[in-house]
């Protein structure tokens, strides 16, 4: 009985969606007074997967095989199912990335397990597996529990703690070779929006709106999100208008985050958008409609013109920043 995460990596590095299922994943091992082990596909070097038990992972099974660094969802599918077979794992834990969405319900056919998605907090284990996660847009809460012995759990990104607990790690190789039906759709190429921080693992957002009257107001918010090291994004009606890249667009129809900290600038916080972004740790809201829905929600707000606000706070952040 043990718990296996899923480490997935990008190019050959373990981002922060991987570091939180680890965390999630060595916290659950303690609660079922087990070990924690995890499970890496492609190429992966000794010293990045050795990265993994500074998070209490003790084992990491690397199956490294160079028909595998183009991500196949089946084929990797598989190869976990293979390693949890292998080691008797009752839990799963992967991160809610794209991929591990895509991964997560084949596993589970292939395991036999119940499935806890989009979780961020740990699950009971003294009453058979319960647990709470968002539903409806963040605006109701769902209880799950799990029934059979083994369980798939998804971890949402941003939704779980990140602690060290470094343990001693061994690395041990895994053969594993694809057959081809599991290799008829891979990724052949990931071409990157831009060369900022990646708004689905951004610490903090700087999102803007139609409040800024048009695309060349933008340098403000360019200048606030390189200030603080946050990811830029906007609302549904400013991609539209082609002022902002469509895939900066936050929201129930794009892209869902929960970042530590989301400043929305000039966004009156329609439903849409709120269902994307309302499980943000911080929400600072600065509009000049007091009335603005946004508000209702915000943990932090400021009514004021835009225009004036955000310069006053860029130039104070600079201020605090000049002092050291």
């Amino acid at each position: 009985m043990s718990v296996l995460v899923f480490a997935e990596n990008s190019q050959g590095i373990f981002k922060k969606p991987t570091f939180e299922a680890a965390s999630y994943g060595y916290d659950l091992a303690q609660a079922l007074g087990t070990d924690v082990c995890a499970v890496s596909v492609g190429m992966v070097d000794q010293n990045e997967l050795a990265k993994l038990g500074t998070y209490g992972v003790s084992r990491v099974f690397s199956v490294s095989n160079e028909q595998l660094n183009s991500f196949a969802n089946a084929a990797y599918a598989s190869a976990i199912h293979k390693v949890s077979k292998q080691i008797e794992a009752s839990v799963i834990v992967l991160s809610e990335t794209y991929n591990g969405r895509a991964i997560a319900p084949r596993v589970a056919v292939k395991s036999k397990a119940s499935v806890m998605p989009g979780l961020m907090s740990l699950v009971d284990t003294a009453n058979h597996f319960q647990a709470q996660r968002l539903s409806y847009s963040g605006k109701g809460v769902q209880s799950l529990q799990a029934s059979g012995d083994k369980l798939l759990i998804t971890v949402r990104k941003n939704g779980y703690k990140i602690d060290e607990n470094p343990v001693e790690v061994t690395i041990e190789e895994v053969s594993y070779s694809p057959d081809f039906n599991s290799l008829n759709a891979l990724a052949k190429e990931i071409v990157k929006a831009s060369d900022g921080i990646s708004l689905t693992e951004a610490d903090n957002v700087v999102s803007a709106g139609r409040g800024m009257k048009g695309p060349e107001n933008w340098g403000m918010i360019e200048e606030l999100a390189n200030l603080i090291g946050a990811a830029t994004a906007c609302s549904k009606p400013t991609a539209d208008m082609g002022w902002r890249p469509h895939h900066e667009h936050v929201g129930q129809t794009g892209i869902q985050i929960s970042p530590n900290l989301y400043i929305a600038i000039g966004i009156s916080g329609a439903i849409q958008h709120l269902a994307g972004v309302s499980s943000s740790k911080n929400i600072v809201v600065i509009n000049k409609d007091p009335e603005a829905p946004f508000f209702k929600i915000a943990d932090f707000g400021v009514v004021g013109d835009l225009f004036d606000v955000v310069p006053q706070l860029i130039n104070e952040i600079k201020s605090i920043k000049a002092e050291g």
